[in-house]
């Protein structure tokens, strides 16, 4: 992938606002390849699955148009609060780059509705439990919030008008959460409306993270009184960066892989690392599963794992595969001057095969736990294909996959990490599930100093 910074940038720009414009170029071109998917899938309505891909490839934007928005922050520095900051901030935001996604259907002529295991874990609901109908659903809603509820759908229902708003829900455990909802009508042959589908997205930590920039914002000194002005912060606020918390993985129960994962922070530095892990339902049915390492500390980092956890997941849900994904990933990084790509794994599982697909930009591998032994993966040869080599592995009923990032141990201890893994092997396949598995991983290496953050990213095969 060729860098967009044009060659012949004039010397007066300032300085920082190349690299900034250029994310921006590489935001923008990739928002235009998902649309571009986008159209050619079916909105005729017809086929659910169909509007399933169409309103996933929607939310897909929706992200890359927030992050458009972000950069654009970045490149032209803190402005200067409006006396309303706390309304601007709560105005609802299209997108969040790290947002669980579940999606339901209600059929207006049987009165039957059915959620995804997504929707039932956003609710907070017993999967077993039968979804709420349309005049159930406000139950869940509390009364200062029913009345955005009730509008959005009446005017779904009534006027056809799509459904595009946030509002709170109580979970049964009584924690408060804000979801973001996009939702059409489904329209018969003579107009009328026969069922209304939506798509729910948990954006609570969104809300947190942009009260956290702001109060940073707040704490700056005016921009006239910036020794550094156009330069980027001269110190770093670390008030400013979000702490990596757990990533927002699919249902326990769904079918395919469990999924558990922890982050066992740092314990010599308090600056936020460049490690990251994501998982991602795909809209062919596959899963995809990511761990890795941006070189360094500090705001830039933090930024640039943002910047690469959305192309990543723009690029997956366009159907690219692993290796290409990690070429095409580390040509964004060179050509839009961020952090290196210290290391990173990435798979995709297909579960009707039991087939996992993957690459990898240095170490550490995946390890694979059966009948009470481990083993690191094959690592993929060299090929000659231009983008980055895949290996194919089929896992059985049971098998465990551990993904990790190399900070576990100090530097240049990452064999000595791998053989501590396979060591927990007799004790990580009788685990129950995979929660547990995350959990003996985190006591194993709950004494060590870590100068950065490690993820441990469990997917075990049902028995």
């Amino acid at each position: 992938m060729p860098s967009h910074q044009p060659a012949g940038r004039s010397a007066a720009q300032p300085p920082g606002r190349g690299p900034v414009d250029a994310l921006i170029s590489q935001t923008r071109r990739l928002k235009g390849d998902v649309d571009a998917v986008r159209r050619d899938t079916p909105a005729d309505g017809s086929d659910p699955r169909g509007r399933w891909q169409r309103a996933l490839y929607d939310l897909a934007l929706y992200q890359l148009d927030d992050l458009d928005e972000h950069l654009a922050q970045l490149r032209d520095g803190p402005l200067p609060v409006p006396a309303d900051s706390e309304a601007a901030w709560d105005t609802p935001s299209p997108g969040s780059l790290l947002s669980r996604v579940g999606s339901a259907e209600w059929n207006l002529r049987t009165d039957e509705a059915r959620w995804s295991a997504e929707f039932y874990d956003i609710l907070g609901r017993d999967p077993a439990a039968p979804p709420l109908t349309l005049d159930e659903l406000p139950s869940v809603v509390p009364d200062t919030d029913r009345p955005k509820l009730t509008t959005m759908v009446t005017g779904c229902l009534v006027d056809a008008r799509p459904i595009d708003g946030e509002f709170r829900v109580v979970r049964p455990d009584g924690d408060v959460r804000t979801v973001h909802m996009m939702g059409e009508p489904v329209l018969a042959a003579d107009g009328s409306t026969v069922s209304m589908w939506a798509v729910l997205r948990d954006v609570s930590e969104l809300r947190r993270r942009r009260r956290a920039v702001s109060e940073t914002r707040d704490s700056l000194p005016p921009r006239g009184n910036r020794a550094d002005a156009g330069h980027g912060f001269a110190v770093e606020p670390r008030g400013a960066v979000p702490k990596h918390g757990s990533p927002r993985l699919p249902h326990r129960d769904t079918p395919g892989l469990d999924l558990a994962a922890h982050r066992l922070p740092a314990t010599t530095s308090g600056l936020a690392g460049g490690d990251w892990c994501d998982t991602l339902g795909l809209p062919d049915g596959e899963t995809l599963l990511g761990v890795g390492d941006l070189a360094g500390h500090g705001v830039a980092v933090t930024s640039g794992v943002t910047m690469l956890l959305g192309a990543v997941r723009g690029m997956a849900m366009a159907g690219t595969r692993p290796g290409r994904l990690l070429e095409l990933a580390e040509e964004l990084l060179l050509s839009s001057a961020q952090p290196d790509l210290a290391g990173a794994v990435c798979c995709r599982y297909r579960p009707s095969t039991r087939t996992l697909v993957w690459a990898h930009a240095g170490r550490p591998a995946p390890l694979l736990f059966r009948a009470g032994t481990g083993r690191a993966l094959t690592a993929p040869g060299s090929g000659a294909s231009p983008a980055r080599a895949e290996a194919e592995e089929t896992l059985q009923a049971g098998d465990l996959l551990l993904l990790h990032t190399e900070g576990l141990l100090p530097p240049g201890s990452a064999t000595a990490a791998a053989d501590r893994l396979l060591g927990l092997a007799p004790l990580l396949t009788r685990a129950d599930n995979a929660q547990d598995c995350v959990r003996m991983v985190a006591e194993e290496f709950a004494g060590t100093e870590r100068e950065t953050g490690a993820w441990v990213l469990a997917a075990r095969v049902p028995a």
